[in-house]
């Protein structure tokens, strides 16, 4: 018998108990895995390269309040800006109020947006007849498989914000990675049936030639606009995108907590169950040094022993949160969840670290004093 599957054996010679451990282990390891990927994604991957080119400008105060229109051509004329597209919420419904028919649907300028949107892929003479069209609109692919629609179709959009219910004529479909699900129209369809909102914007979105850009050309629409009667705060797409997250609280205080709650959980629940199995097996630990075992191997032995268990369960759990995770992606009602949220390699290392990490140091303390144990006194315990 190899030293490894000596290891196996005993590590689940009481099956039940070790495979209460396991699944203990799996849920605490899925839970983490979730939360590394939901961190990875809002505060470490940097979106598409043409994503750290493009800017945000909206009302220092609240995206509640609009933007004049005139803004738009102040800060075109900035040295370094490409282009500027003027966007809008428009925050309605399709078909009724069920989480699985919402996404974003926002008015833009057709004729410039995809200057901005550069990483959005449509085929030129769909781009065309939805620059034509007054009431096209383009739409995200995921959308399109989702509806089932196709170029020609007409659908409806019921007003909430906006008094009004635009029926777009789709015109084009867009491909990009990751998926938006979101629907985009003439924002002239909008200023045309509601004669408030002319000459108004919820937001800017610019795009430099540059991402070092960036830095300089938000301080100067910012400094440009200072004493305006409304005040802009210009960021990165990637800070917009956080600001929402910000809304919520704490996030990443919320994050850490729930993961420094994990592993101390797991910690606990390996260490009682290795303190458990040595306790047991007193007897058995004696019987292997009169064998010849050194206090080096038994020591070894029992450490491995809880690395095994709890590796296993770490790769169950990282299993099970990769599954999860696709499973939220592509469902239709996990609203607020990023569809390009994946479990990566990085975050699936972290994981196993943890839990093999976890299984050394529960695994260590009762696998010393077994290795101390006297064989005489060994031999005579009973329990």
């Amino acid at each position: 018998m190899t030293l490894s599957s000596f290891v196996m054996r005993n590590a689940f010679r009481n099956k039940r108990r070790s495979l209460l451990t396991m699944l203990s282990i799996t849920f605490s390891l899925l839970l983490l895995t979730l939360m590394g990927s939901i961190w990875r994604t809002f505060y470490i991957d940097v979106g598409t390269p043409d994503s750290a080119r493009r800017m945000i400008t909206r009302d220092r105060v609240s995206l509640a309040f609009l933007l004049p229109g005139y803004y738009r051509d102040k800060i075109r004329s900035l040295p370094g800006v490409v282009a500027v597209a003027p966007m809008t919420w428009f925050g309605g419904k399709y078909k009724d109020d069920r989480p699985e028919n919402f996404f974003a649907q926002i008015a833009t300028d057709p004729d410039e947006y995809l200057k901005v949107a550069s990483d959005k892929i449509v085929p030129a003479d769909q781009i065309a007849a939805w620059q034509r069209d007054r009431a096209g609109a383009l739409v995200d692919v995921t959308l399109a498989d989702k509806y089932g629609w196709n170029i020609g179709d007409k659908i409806t959009l019921l007003g909430t914000i906006f008094p009004v219910n635009p029926e777009l004529t789709i015109r084009g479909i867009y491909h990009r990675d990751p998926p938006q699900n979101s629907l985009y129209f003439n924002v002239k369809y909008l200023e045309e049936s509601v004669d408030w909102f002319k000459g108004r914007a919820g937001w800017y979105a610019t795009q430099v030639a540059e991402p070092g850009d960036v830095a300089r050309v938000s301080s100067e629409i910012d400094d440009m606009f200072r004493n305006s009667p409304q005040r802009t705060k210009t960021e990165s797409e990637k800070a917009f995108q956080l600001s929402f997250i910000a809304t919520l609280g704490n996030v990443k205080a919320f994050i850490l907590g729930i993961c420094g709650a994990v592993v101390f959980a797991i910690l606990l629940v390996s260490a009682n169950t290795m303190a458990m199995s040595v306790r047991s097996r007193t007897r058995e630990v004696a019987v292997l040094k009169t064998l010849g075992f050194t206090r080096q191997r038994v020591l070894s032995l029992f450490v491995f022993e809880a690395v095994a268990l709890a590796v296993a369960g770490g790769l169950l759990g990282i299993l099970g949160a990769a599954g999860l995770i696709h499973l939220l992606t592509h469902s239709s009602v996990a609203i607020g969840i990023p569809i390009n949220m994946k479990v990566t390699l990085p975050t699936m290392g972290g994981s196993l670290l943890v839990a093999a990490t976890v299984g050394f140091l529960s695994g260590y303390v009762p696998a010393y004093g077994a290795s101390r144990i006297n064989i005489v006194e060994g031999l005579r315990h009973i329990g």
